[in-house]
């Protein structure tokens, strides 16, 4: 057992606690990593506030990069400091879902949580990492060793924030060059699909906001056009931007109004991906006959539909070419024993990505 410092949530919408935690060794097909960075991620506030239930007390946090600092006897592939992205992505690699190319749905089951308390209770390591701390144990399907050339903190976005958006345009909506996007959220994940759009060469990439702030930041990202939600009609001013409705709309918020509208947005033979989360009981209603008539379809996204292995390298060198925007992803780097406030920061819908960055001294 090896004694660690992590951020723990004992009870839903009350701040976390730093504690003294055990983390057992590896073992099997396991490693552990000592984590430089860790993203928060609006999935990782949801479930502290409740929003999806779970259970508790847990450990929250799955956008990282570390080294790796133990390894299983099975493990292979993989050599003691290695650095390596750490993602929620566990992959049996034989289920029907790995087996045919969708890891990010595998349901086979896991070891226990390797987190105990300081009375030896099982503490829940959340989204099967457990990342709000200062070192995690995983699965080796998990992790993806990274090229040289990119910092910690960069490589952590790409465990979630980065490989979701891009994955939703690339992967689930299968963009073609010459296309034209509309990305509903310009926050993270919504900065990400619109950056996905870019590369895959969309004609027009349109992002819709409740924010001119997030508008004019989209632009920087990729974005060709900006729409503010808040008007009369926010898709008529779309389809003006592009002189027709889109190929494929991108939903990266949790909100269900945005779902009830993105269909306005699109074209006949338009794809709807579902990326942003609602709270659990959130329904949406939109009209199935015209979908059905107009050929458009409707599909959720998980992770971006990314197989991480194959995903994350090409991505990796995207940034290091210059193609890639992640450095510009940082709103602000905080410490552990910070995590509360970088929450409320995060939470008060202004950051891009705060990232907790561990034994770097005074960070925010």
């Amino acid at each position: 057992m090896t004694a660690i410092k992590a951020a723990v949530c004992r009870a839903f919408g009350a701040p976390l606690t730093i504690e003294t935690l055990e983390l057992r060794a590896p073992t099997g097909r396991e490693v552990e990593v000592t984590l430089d960075a860790v993203a928060i991620c609006h999935s990782d506030i949801s479930y502290a506030m409740g929003g999806w239930g779970g259970d508790l007390p847990a450990v929250y946090g799955h956008e990282a990069a570390g080294r790796i600092s133990a390894m299983g006897p099975e493990v292979a592939g993989l050599t003691l400091g290695d650095p390596v992205v750490v993602t929620l992505i566990r992959a049996c690699g034989t289920c029907a879902f790995c087996a045919t190319g969708r890891p990010v749905l595998c349901n086979t089951p896991h070891a226990p949580s390797p987190l105990s308390d300081a009375s030896g209770n099982s503490v829940s390591q959340a989204m099967a990492c457990g990342a709000f701390a200062e070192r995690v144990v995983v699965e080796a399907s998990q992790v993806v060793r990274l090229q040289s050339g990119i910092s910690m903190d960069a490589a952590s976005l790409l465990a979630c924030g980065v490989i979701t958006g891009i994955g939703a345009v690339v992967n689930a909506a299968g963009l073609r060059a010459g296309q034209d996007v509309v990305v509903i959220g310009a926050g993270g994940v919504g900065l990400n699909a619109i950056q996905g759009a870019r590369i895959a060469g969309a004609r027009r990439i349109v992002a819709v906001d409740m924010s001119p702030g997030k508008l004019a930041m989209a632009r920087d990202f990729g974005a060709t056009d900006g729409v503010l939600a808040t008007a009369e009609k926010p898709w008529r001013e779309a389809e003006n931007a592009m002189g027709r409705k889109a190929d494929a709309v991108i939903v990266t918020v949790g909100v269900p109004a945005a779902y009830n509208t993105a269909p306005k947005y699109m074209a006949n033979g338009g794809r709807l991906v579902m990326v942003g989360m609602t709270h659990t009981g959130d329904v949406a209603q939109y009209d199935p006959a015209m979908m059905a008539a107009c050929g458009q379809a409707s599909v959720g996204s998980k992770m971006g539909d990314v197989v991480i292995q194959r995903d994350i390298p090409w991505m990796v060198d995207l940034y290091r070419q210059g193609r890639l925007k992640l450095d510009e992803l940082v709103s602000g780097r905080w410490r552990l024993d910070q995590i509360n406030e970088a929450m409320a920061d995060t939470r008060a819908g202004g950051a891009r990505r705060n990232v907790i960055v561990f034994n770097k001294g005074s960070m925010s």
